[in-house]
């Protein structure tokens, strides 16, 4: 299969449709994207015939013609990537397909965190992935992701994890490979794959919170990304949550920082016993009714609550979508956490459905990966 090169117009359209919900039969995506089924016909033959669509021999009957329909599809192997996440200590990548499927994955620590260092780093991960996979597919594009503000796809302007300024990532990257590369938002990244092919791809409207490290916010509206520098500064972190509880490091009490972050939980509960604290044996200790614990992690858990009720309550999404290392907050403390939800709620509001993304960091991973997807496909406009 050649290189797919970004398409326009109603060829851009088919391709994503396929690409997000396929395979389709030709009736289905003349009726989404609105065209005859002879136009279309004309349109998909040379999607056909360069490989980039396939036929898919299992369509039901159709009546008119009398024969099976061959419903539309892609070849997600032909196509392979790879994302990568770097955190403070640590870089995290998975290999993809081009439906973002995670075929490989591995993680190293970052013991060096000078860019030069980090960048032969992402360069030996994305290596070893391509061997973990048989069959030689050349890798399409490189995703790497980052807490931090990044421009024009290649510099890193801020990256407070690993203390860079104004860093231009991609050059340095690109000065040793030939693969396509793109840097991004680690939020936005993961706010992406959750809409093109996660828990939120049918959704029009959702949004994201995420707790690990930090608390992330990602909305998705009439089915866009709504993304802004201000995306980077974490800013519903000071989001007032508990007027009781602890301070931050602003010297604001009870805000969303202070109260949901994986380091809050293991530093208050360690204050409370007297010993250094994991994030899940806090967690466990609470499970099994340590009264510390089950105060903490509570008190976690309702304010965890107030703040998707005041996401909702804003936005009104159809959607929440709960993701971060530090998720399993949202199951230890779920009756908390509804009790918190339902207290800023009006008793008539619609019942919110909520989905929670593993809490590992392959997951950003996948996000960075999906984000060179997205490139490959559309393009950099």
């Amino acid at each position: 299969m050649g290189e797919w090169r970004p398409l326009a117009g109603p060829s851009r359209q088919v391709a994503l449709e396929i690409l997000l919900d396929g395979p389709l039969s030709r009736a289905e995506l003349s009726r989404r994207v609105g065209l005859s089924p002879g136009s279309l016909t004309r349109l998909t033959k040379p999607m056909v015939e360069s490989g980039l669509l396939v036929e898919v021999e299992v369509g039901p009957t159709d009546a008119r013609v009398g024969r099976p329909s061959q419903p539309l599809d892609l070849d997600a192997h032909a196509h392979h990537f790879v994302g990568i996440k770097l955190t403070g200590d640590s870089a995290i990548g998975v290999l993809t397909t081009l439906r973002a499927d995670v075929l490989a994955s591995v993680e190293r620590p970052i013991i060096d965190p000078t860019p030069s260092a980090v960048a032969d780093l992402v360069l030996e991960l994305t290596d070893e992935l391509q061997l973990q996979v048989p069959g030689g597919t050349p890798i399409t594009g490189l995703g790497v992701s980052i807490g931090g503000r990044v421009a024009n796809r290649s510099e890193v302007r801020w990256g407070p994890y690993l203390n860079w300024v104004d860093v231009p990532f991609g050059e340095i990257l690109a000065a040793h490979t030939s693969v396509p590369i793109v840097l991004a938002n680690d939020l936005t990244s993961l706010t992406e794959a959750t809409h093109w092919f996660g828990a939120g791809r049918n959704s029009d409207r959702f949004v994201l919170v995420t707790i690990g490290a930090g608390v992330g916010y990602g909305l998705v509206v009439h089915n866009q990304v709504v993304d802004s520098p201000d995306v980077t500064l974490g800013l519903i972190g000071h989001y007032p949550l508990l007027p009781d509880g602890p301070l931050c490091d602003r010297g604001h009490r009870g805000c969303a920082l202070s109260l949901l972050t994986v380091g809050a939980v293991t530093s208050q509960l360690g204050t409370a016993l007297g010993r250094t604290v994991g994030y899940d044996e806090a967690l466990d200790l609470a499970a099994k009714g340590d009264p510390a614990a089950r105060e903490i992690v509570g008190r976690a858990g309702r304010a965890l609550g107030k703040l998707i009720a005041a996401a909702a309550n804003f936005t009104m999404p159809e959607l929440v979508v709960l993701g971060g290392e530090g998720v399993r907050l949202a199951e230890v403390a779920h009756e908390d956490l509804l009790a918190g939800l339902h207290a800023d709620r009006h008793p008539s509001a619609a019942e919110l459905p909520m989905v929670l993304q593993p809490a590992d960091f392959s997951e950003w991973a996948r996000g960075a990966a999906v984000v060179a997807i997205q490139t490959f496909v559309l393009g950099t406009e």
